[in-house]
């Protein structure tokens, strides 16, 4: 069977793509899983998660407490301790919130009715791939104002040493709008967490956000002008990356700012970086203003001429150029065509119709038949007064206009000159912000159960990649190990995309369609009906009787050797018998 080589093109093709889509499945799946790597785990301490213990708690990585011998491995749990010097650290293991103050007053610019803060909080445990033993706080209520805060160990004094912020967050339901971003509130000398909302000055606000299909994290510093005194927020550049998995796939991700005393900053979304930049270079607006400015009373001198072009001043319209003559001119050539209704109208009035019996001409005027399409001119070419067709003047050309030459008088787009901008000044340590007091979620969100867990401040990245080790780093292994297979993720995807069922099909039936065609018995031909015409015939007989003849041969020669081979049997047997050999 011949098959044509664009098919066979074709499924390869389609081959090669599916199998690229199921590898960077399988890739992503593999990232997932290599934790140890990611989270910089020696193989003591990974002896350390995996150890069982009969004394302590132990969790396998389905989540479910208890061990299983049918599990690889288990996890053990213990609240995390901070191996370095911090400023503020939170697990809610203890199930208390006995250090965080609710927020006792209203939103400042909302509605009465739902200016309170009066969204719920929370310690729980996570509703999927939970750590028995671990829990986090978690904002319960939607479409309510949130507002909760904590005092830090001691304030953070932006001097030489870095600043580094961690917290996790997961969306267990998903997020529809709403906010997981975090406040670190400035050190004012008037701060009460009772009295903690929406206007309360804080020094950076760090996290994520979404609302509609803008998915963002913020990080936002607030900056005083050093002239009027105003205070302005400075917003970091958008992150380098697409956010919308850490949003959607309901699992745990940590979230990392580092602020350097050279005034360079790094976020991290599970402790790969996202974006990093300049305070003095990368945020809007920009910390300093520009030493010169536009003069306002400066205009446009009314010679000023910033045309490019300009028509060609010595250009003559030619004399036989006719500007009045029409774009469009009748048909000459055109011819009535044969049976044309000259007389008839294309709708005439129903002859059916009645008028109504409500009908009041006074009110509603001389009451006229409804049109209906002609009936005689259904098979007429046409009704009606005939006209010519309308075809294009070959003549036409048009306004006459000169072409067009560089200017010899342009000046080039015209520009307000500069001046020193009396409002500049020169901030080189914007790095030098207000101490940081406490710390405090205040939050809007249209979907609830949004968790959080394992917050810490500390002015060493060292010590907060330790802590995500000791904490976030088992949510992640048992994440993993609840991984669904290949086949699982490739009924999910078709699920969400539901023309992905199109690629399957054709990935699992092309192969067997070539399978069968190829490799299918052929069944043979044995009989070939000839015409008499045929010429050939002739000679395939031949053919085959030459063939008998020559087996025939063959077949003789081989009996008269196998007749002589008998022959000489017999004889050396009549000699043996002779002898008395037994044989």
């Amino acid at each position: 069977m011949k098959v044509d080589r664009g098919w066979i093109w074709r499924v390869l093709l389609l081959t090669s793509l599916v199998a690229t889509a199921i590898r960077a499945q399988d890739e992503e799946s593999d990232v997932q899983i290599s934790d140890a790597d990611e989270l910089s785990l020696n193989e003591e301490e990974l002896k350390v998660l995996v150890a069982e213990e009969e004394e302590e708690e132990e969790v396998d990585v389905s989540g479910k407490d208890g061990g299983d011998e049918n599990v690889s491995f288990q996890v053990i749990y213990k609240t995390p301790v901070p191996t370095g010097d911090v400023y503020f650290v939170e697990t809610f293991d203890d199930g208390s919130l006995e250090r965080w103050q609710l927020s006792k007053t209203v939103k400042g610019d909302a509605d009465e009715e739902i200016s309170k803060y009066d969204g719920k909080w929370a310690v729980e445990q996570l509703k999927e791939n939970r750590v028995p033993g671990d829990q986090g706080l978690v904002l319960k209520s939607r479409a309510k104002h949130h507002a909760i805060a904590a005092m830090l160990a001691r304030p953070f004094v932006f001097k030489d040493e870095p600043l580094v912020v961690q917290y996790e967050v997961n969306f267990q339901d998903g997020i529809d709008c709403g906010g997981a971003y975090i406040k670190l509130l400035s050190d004012t000398g008037s701060l009460t967490l009772e009295q903690f909302q929406d206007r309360t000055p804080y020094t950076i606000m760090f996290g994520p956000d979404k609302c509609g299909e803008d998915y963002k994290l913020h990080f936002i510093f607030r900056h005083q002008n050093p002239l009027n005194k105003d205070w302005e927020e400075k917003h970091a550049k958008r992150p380098d990356v697409d956010l919308k998995k850490f949003y959607t796939d309901r699992k745990t991700h940590l979230y990392t700012l580092v602020l350097n005393p050279d005034n360079s900053y790094e976020m991290f979304i599970d402790q790969s970086s996202v974006g990093h930049g300049s305070l003095l270079h990368d945020v809007v607006p920009p910390v300093n203003p520009l030493k010169e400015i536009d003069d306002p009373t400066d205009s446009k001198p009314q010679d000023w001429d910033e045309r490019a072009k300009i028509p060609d001043p010595e250009a003559v319209k030619p004399d036989d150029w006719d500007e009045d003559a029409p774009a469009k001119i009748e048909d000459p050539d055109a011819v009535k065509p044969e049976g044309w209704l000259d007389e008839e109208s294309d709708f005439i009035p129903d002859p059916n119709a009645e008028k109504p019996e409500d009908w009041d001409e006074e009110m509603d005027g001389e009451w006229e038949a409804p049109q209906i399409p002609n009936p005689a001119c259904e098979t007429a070419p046409g009704c009606g007064k005939w006209k010519r067709p309308m075809i294009n003047n070959l003549e036409y050309k048009g306004k006459w206009k000169a072409p067009l030459v560089d200017n010899p008088n342009y000046q080039g787009a015209w520009k307000p000159r500069k001046i020193s901008n009396p409002d500049y000044f020169e901030d080189l340590q914007p790095f030098m912000m207000t101490p940081i007091k406490a710390l405090g979620l205040e939050l809007w969100s249209m979907t609830s159960d949004i968790y959080f867990d394992n917050f810490i401040i500390t002015s060493q990245k060292e010590v907060a990649d330790r802590w995500a080790s000791d904490s976030w780093g088992l949510k992640k292994l048992v994440a993993s190990a609840n991984e669904p297979g290949i086949f699982a993720q490739l009924m999910t995807a078709a699920e969400e995309r539901p023309w992905l069922w199109i690629i399957y099909l054709l990935t699992v039936g092309l192969p067997v369609g070539l399978l069968v065609l190829f490799c299918w018995p052929k069944k043979a031909d044995d009989g070939y009906a000839y015409k008499k015409t045929d010429l050939p015939q002739a000679n395939v007989e031949e053919e085959e009787e030459e063939e008998e003849e020559e087996e025939g041969a063959a077949n003789k020669e081989d009996k008269e050797a196998e007749a002589t081979e008998a022959t000489a049997a017999a004889g050396w047997s009549s000699v043996f018998c002779q002898r008395g050999y037994d044989y």
